[in-house]
């Protein structure tokens, strides 16, 4: 099947990524300690959210992001997987880029996009098909970050824990410059604070938590570098 994928140019890298995250799961699921996975391309979540689901069968998740990352194998164009991580550990792509898991995998009425503001035409209606909640960065703006928390919270109510993946392109990149796919008209750096806080309040849900897409090759003057540090060690300090 990756040969053929690969043959047709329709997923692109998908042979060594595949390796990378089955590599990847298989470390992560073997620990007992609070994980934090730090990217990095986005599809690496398809490693660390699924170890995560197979250590604890009844959690929900958090997708807090610009981007969607909902396509499946049939609606991607470009055939990024960058774009499919989110609907990967939801079960939407089948065990093509999962293979290496043998649970079930997260429930789309108990994942939240937040944050989300370039989502393309198909990934809405994958979303609205699988019954994904989404709060975009507009709701966040509209209605305050502590609301929105709140109703994402209300979401995964009846689970047991959350798995956060948390895209540092949901900031603006006028304030974090350093991430690969940028997108405008983003959260503030105060409202990035907000959600790390709203997180931190529910610590004890937290299960795992991912901190993706930094490149410090498009970053300026460590602008977000600096954020990223200070959530990372935000999080580190409540699950100590």
């Amino acid at each position: 099947v990756e040969k053929e994928l690969e043959d047709g140019n329709k997923k692109r890298n998908i042979v060594p990524l595949n390796k990378f995250n089955e590599e990847l799961y298989n470390i992560i699921v073997k620990e007992n300690n609070f994980v934090i996975t730090i990217g990095g391309d986005h599809s690496i979540a398809i490693a660390s959210d699924l170890a995560t689901k197979k250590k604890h069968s009844n959690i929900g998740i958090f997708w807090i992001d610009a981007h969607s990352d909902y396509h499946n194998m049939d609606s991607t164009i470009t055939g990024n997987i960058h774009g499919m991580p989110f609907a990967t550990i939801d079960g939407e792509n089948g065990s093509v880029l999962s293979y290496f898991f043998d649970g079930e995998y997260f429930n789309p009425k108990k994942s939240v996009l937040i944050g989300g503001r370039d989502i393309e035409d198909p990934e809405y209606i994958n979303l609205e098909k699988a019954g994904v909640k989404i709060f975009t960065t507009e709701d966040i703006k509209k209605y305050g970050v502590k609301k929105i928390m709140e109703e994402a919270y209300k979401i995964v109510k009846d689970t047991d824990g959350l798995h956060i993946s948390y895209d540092l392109d949901v900031i603006d990149p006028e304030i974090a410059p350093g991430v690969s796919v940028k997108a405008i008209n983003g959260i503030s750096m105060e409202e990035a604070y907000e959600i790390r806080d709203e997180i931190i309040k529910r610590k004890d849900l937290l299960k795992s938590f991912d901190l993706v897409e930094y490149n410090p090759d498009l970053d300026v003057d460590n602008k977000t570098k600096k954020i990223a540090l200070n959530i990372l060690e935000s999080i580190i300090k409540a699950k100590k």
